[in-house]
């Protein structure tokens, strides 16, 4: 068996004073989550925003590596980066969450995950 980890430690929300309005907050729950090789694995973001039209990011970074992206979901958008192809690596943009789906799990996906809200929908 092999063992994958996958950690969803921190969340991030990108905006000026002026664009922050009422409560932002994006939120992972902490610790790991392990699974056998071949799996599909689940990792949830939950948000709370009053701006309607923000999008929401996912990054991988492994260790001794920078934050890569993944993919971004938002009202009128889906973009996934060429690296992490739609048919393993997924999300759905729902009212308030956008939960990251990774089918065949391989122990290369081992990182950790980082979820977060922008305003500005080219921050790869």
């Amino acid at each position: 068996w092999l063992w994958t980890n996958l950690t969803g430690l921190s969340f991030w929300m990108f905006c000026s004073s002026t664009e922050c309005k009422g409560e932002e907050k994006v939120t992972q729950p902490p610790g790991d989550v392990i699974l056998t090789q071949g799996q599909t694995a689940t990792l949830n973001c939950t948000f709370k925003t009053t701006d309607p039209n923000r999008a929401l990011f996912w990054y991988k970074q492994e260790v001794n590596s920078y934050p890569k992206f993944i993919l971004t979901r938002s009202r009128y958008s889906e973009d996934n980066s060429p690296e992490f192809v739609k048919d393993r690596f997924d999300a759905e943009l729902k009212d308030s969450s956008v939960p990251l789906m990774i089918q065949d799990l391989h122990v290369c996906d081992s990182a950790v995950y980082y979820c977060i809200a922008s305003t500005d929908t080219s921050t790869k």
